[in-house]
């Protein structure tokens, strides 16, 4: 029963987004600094945990590959595909909903408790248009442009390990990136960041603007959205790849 009085409260909270913007110009100023908040300050993350993703699955993949009959072109195929179709969406969107879910959930908390959300209303603002539906926005925006540059970066850090550990020549790897290269699997990840992306930032909004209470409660809102952030984005994994795979 509580399911489903989340899930209702969740669906009004979607609703009651889509309505005209008041003023367009603050509206568009605020999607801009929402999409430098998620983008920006979640690049250093993205960038470290792409280049290590690469690299240790160039080497993992080199260590259990040992048949001489299985070319070495082989390994920058898997790491390509890896980092494409699973690495780089979803292990960095579960860090993200980390990151970016739990930082939107306590600044919506945190404008609750302090009572700015109960002023706006009172003065006939639509917060739930102005403070989540940017937050929303920024996320579709942004986080797909955080993946492609993590299945980049991935490719690339293994390229780097697979070289300065002797393991391929870059020469064989960009062979074998080239090799059997199906499109399908780049839509497939952008099918999947937008997806994530989405999950990230409205159960994270959620979270935050239904918080009652005070400090305490604003850190429970933040953990409980990380958590069910991470199953809701597992879950939509495995969906999305029965589906379409």
């Amino acid at each position: 029963m509580n399911f489903f009085t989340h899930f209702g409260a969740f669906l009004i909270m979607l609703k009651g987004m889509f309505t005209k913007p008041e003023n367009w110009k603050i509206y568009w100023k605020e999607l801009m600094h929402q999409c430098v908040e998620i983008g920006i300050g979640s690049l250093p993350i993205v960038v470290i945990i792409s280049l290590f993703l690469g690299a240790v699955t160039t080497v993992q993949t080199a260590y259990q590959l040992v048949s001489p009959l299985v070319p070495q072109s082989t390994i920058a195929q898997i790491v390509r595909d890896s980092m494409i179709l699973e690495l780089s969406p979803t292990v960095v969107c579960i860090v993200l909903a980390g990151v970016v879910g739990s930082k939107i959930a306590s600044e919506l908390g945190n404008m609750r408790v302090s009572e700015q959300i109960d002023a706006q209303e009172i003065m006939g603002i639509n917060t739930k248009n102005y403070l989540i539906m940017p937050k929303i926005l920024g996320s579709l925006i942004v986080i797909p442009c955080l993946i492609v540059l993590s299945a980049i970066l991935g490719i690339w850090g293994g390229r780097q390990a697979g070289a300065m550990t002797g393991i391929i020549s870059t020469d064989i790897f960009d062979g074998g990136l080239r090799q059997n290269l199906n499109f399908f699997n780049i839509n497939f990840a952008l099918y999947k960041a937008y997806t994530f992306a989405f999950i990230i930032s409205s159960i994270a909004a959620y979270f935050g603007y239904n918080v009652k209470g005070g400090a305490l409660e604003i850190g429970r809102a933040s953990t409980s959205a990380v958590v069910v952030s991470c199953i809701l984005i597992l879950f939509a994994d495995y969906a999305l790849a029965a589906i379409m795979l």
